[in-house]
């Protein structure tokens, strides 16, 4: 291979790290879920814009937030060699491809899904770009603000579906707003030095460990119930409601098993690995056992 297509082949690579893969990856699948959830069949056509439209505003909405924090990212290890903390790429190369990807998303949603889908992607959009990112040096409560956005990839796979919101839709909201806390507050738990060099506002650094620990069995608590409601709403059936009965189960006394003193950033790291097989394993239970 030639040096100018090895150069080629790098800033590709950096162009995608910016839209952040596996996020993205997550996205894609929760936004298809909400949609094969929605009443009678899925049309391919529709399928397709949906996912490509909210791929490419996720893409941009994480570019924009690299591009907004590339100085902080530089200061923590995990995020230091991202393309603009790195310097292999210039702000306004991101900043442009950031505002292309959030136009065409923008105008697919609206022309080849609904408005209502595509009004949702901006909410997403312009509440993780423009309040959660520069709020995670102001406030602990970046991390409820960020949760919205990150919630919001099903409620619009639903909405591409039926066209309106709906109780089942906002669940699925719901289901992914309760799961992405006490995730995330583990993330804070055993990486918070990394947190307190770069100024980032977190619940471990605010309120302590304990308070922390608290917070997340508040919301694996609540997400019992929001999860376990899809079923006499007709979504699902008896084999989503005993998966979602064992798994939730599991998930809340791991939490509580984290109240301890003792439980410190091993627990927490088991925690995260947790929280990153009961989403899958719920959400693929939940799409085999769905009623339409």
């Amino acid at each position: 291979m030639t040096e100018r297509a090895l150069s080629w082949t790098d800033t590709a690579i950096d162009f995608l790290a910016l839209v952040k893969p596996r996020v993205t990856a997550l996205v894609m699948a929760t936004t298809a879920g909400g949609l094969w959830l929605t009443p009678g069949p899925v049309e391919l056509q529709l399928l397709f814009y949906t996912l490509f439209g909210t791929v490419l505003l996720v893409g941009a909405a994480n570019t924009f937030n690299m591009y907004l924090e590339r100085d902080i990212d530089a200061l923590m290890k995990r995020t230091r060699d991202r393309p603009l903390p790195a310097k292999r790429m210039a702000p306004e190369n991101a900043f442009v491809f950031g505002l292309v990807l959030a136009g065409i998303a923008v105008v697919i949603l609206t022309l080849k899904v609904n408005s209502l889908t595509a009004l949702l992607g901006v909410l997403a959009f312009v509440s993780y770009v423009l309040f959660y990112t520069p709020l995670k040096q102001k406030t602990t409560l970046s991390l409820l603000i960020g949760a919205v956005p990150g919630a919001m990839p099903p409620l619009m796979g639903w909405t591409a579906g039926i066209g309106s919101l709906d109780l089942p839709g906002l669940l699925l909201f719901g289901l992914l707003f309760c799961w992405q806390v006490p995730h995330f507050l583990a993330i804070a738990l055993f990486h918070k030095e990394e947190y307190a060099r770069a100024g980032i506002k977190i619940l471990p650094l605010e309120k302590g460990e304990t308070a922390t620990k608290h917070c997340m069995v508040r919301y694996l608590a609540l997400l019992i119930p929001v999860s376990l409601f899809l079923v006499p709403l007709g979504i699902a059936g008896k084999l989503y409601f005993w998966t979602a009965v064992v798994l939730n189960g599991i998930f809340f006394l791991w939490g509580c098993y984290g109240l301890r003193k003792s439980a410190g950033v091993r627990w927490a790291r088991s925690f995260f690995v947790t929280s990153i097989i009961y989403l899958p394993v719920l959400l693929f239970v939940l799409a085999l056992d769905s009623i339409h």
